[in-house]
């Protein structure tokens, strides 16, 4: 009697057992309560469409800030939703609680399912898998990813109208999106198969761009309503490249991504005077345009440091602001300022900088030594610019 009984049950295999267990099948997300001070707001709706963004580190939560910050400045009638990555500091998730939606923790390592054993298998794709999350959040039916690096200019709820994946051309090459900004539909089954395809194929740039692109790997040719325009994801290095075109095009700019080695928050800011430090990463690395880096620190500086400080209190975190290094420091932040003078060398004043000929000045831009807060500043490209067009 028992083994007939044992035939009539049905073997089942790994995957199909996981299905009778959805909660297994789910990367490991907290989503942290937090009080939110603009339910009376007339220009906040309920929606079941969100913003979403990443952050992995305290430095790359300043950037959610100022993200989620431009987003509400610019009246979004979306939910706006973080993942956070468990090195990220309490104080700065309690700063992100305050203008987003949902902080949402996610840990990997700690998940016990097919995301864990992923990571296994490709530790190198650890944030990138962290970054593949935003596909599980399902109880929204539509949703726009942003990175961290990125800034809003107007209001671009408009992007809900485009349908999973849309995105803009990556300027490196053209054919490929770039995963700064794209439009997506939170899906389970999604989700799990990009984390299959990561386990089996891995990436072919190291990160999360190229995974989506071999996913995705219809996006350049099969449906051009799925290109977005370069103005919902202006590269802000690629300005540079092709100058004409940004005199023509830029002011119609809504989303600048700040892509690069050089983030905004590796300069420093002086309030009082309203310029930024340089950094001493060497130029031909690429750089970022001043008037964005200055529109960025100005919304920091104004309605982000406040919440940062109000989070830490008497704890020392550092603002990137000069007249406040006695702040202290902020974990995993990223000092870029070169060394100070010695006390002996600030007695007498620095020497003023060489000018240079017009010939060296052309013979450095090809070598890729441009000086972008000095003589190859955009004002200065931009007027030598209008002579010739003239």
């Amino acid at each position: 009697m028992t083994r007939k009984m044992w035939g009539l049950i049905p073997v089942l295999d790994c995957s199909q057992l996981l299905r009778f267990c959805p909660s297994q099948c789910k990367p490991h997300v907290l989503r942290i309560a937090t009080p939110d001070p603009r339910v009376d707001s007339p220009l906040c709706t309920m929606s079941d469409e969100a913003f979403v963004t990443l952050a992995t580190t305290d430095s790359y939560a300043k950037g959610a800030l100022v993200l989620g910050q431009s987003l509400r400045n610019h009246n979004t009638s979306k939910k706006l939703v973080v993942l956070v990555g468990p090195h990220v500091a309490e104080p700065c998730r309690e700063a992100l609680g305050s203008i987003f939606d949902e902080v949402c923790l996610v840990d990997v390592l700690d998940s016990g399912d097919v995301a864990h054993l992923a990571l296994m298998k490709r530790p190198d794709l650890g944030v990138t898998f962290t970054k593949l999350h935003c596909w599980t959040l399902t109880h929204y039916s539509k949703c726009v990813f942003m990175d961290a690096d990125t800034l809003v200019l107007s209001n671009v709820d408009e992007l809900f109208e485009r349908e999973e994946l849309s995105a803009a051309p990556d300027p490196g090459w053209p054919d490929c999106f770039n995963s700064g900004v794209f439009v997506f539909r939170p899906s389970n089954e999604t989700h799990e198969q990009l984390l299959t395809f990561c386990a089996e194929n891995g990436s072919f740039d190291g990160g999360d761009q190229g995974v989506l692109n071999s996913f995705f790997n219809t996006w350049a040719t099969a449906d051009i309503s799925k290109h977005l325009p370069f103005i919902y994801n202006l590269s802000s290095i690629a300005i540079y490249s092709y100058l004409p075109a940004f005199k023509q095009y830029g002011h119609n700019a809504k989303v600048v991504h700040f892509l690069g080695a050089v983030k905004p928050w590796n300069y420093s800011y002086d309030s009082q005077r309203g310029e930024m430090k340089g950094h001493s990463l060497s130029p031909g690395q690429g750089s970022l345009h001043p008037d964005y880096l200055l529109m960025w620190w100005q919304l920091y500086t104004r309605q982000v440091l406040p919440l940062l400080q109000k989070a830490f209190g008497e704890t020392d975190f550092s603002s990137g602001l000069e007249e406040s290094d006695q702040n202290g420091k902020l974990s995993e932040e990223v000092s870029e300022q070169p060394p100070s003078p010695s006390p002996a060398s600030s007695s007498s004043p620095p020497p003023p900088p060489q000018k240079r000929s017009s010939e060296e000045r052309k013979q450095r831009w090809e070598a890729g030594q441009i000086d972008y807060l000095g003589d190859d500043a955009f004002a200065n490209i931009e007027q030598k610019l209008d002579s010739f067009l003239k």
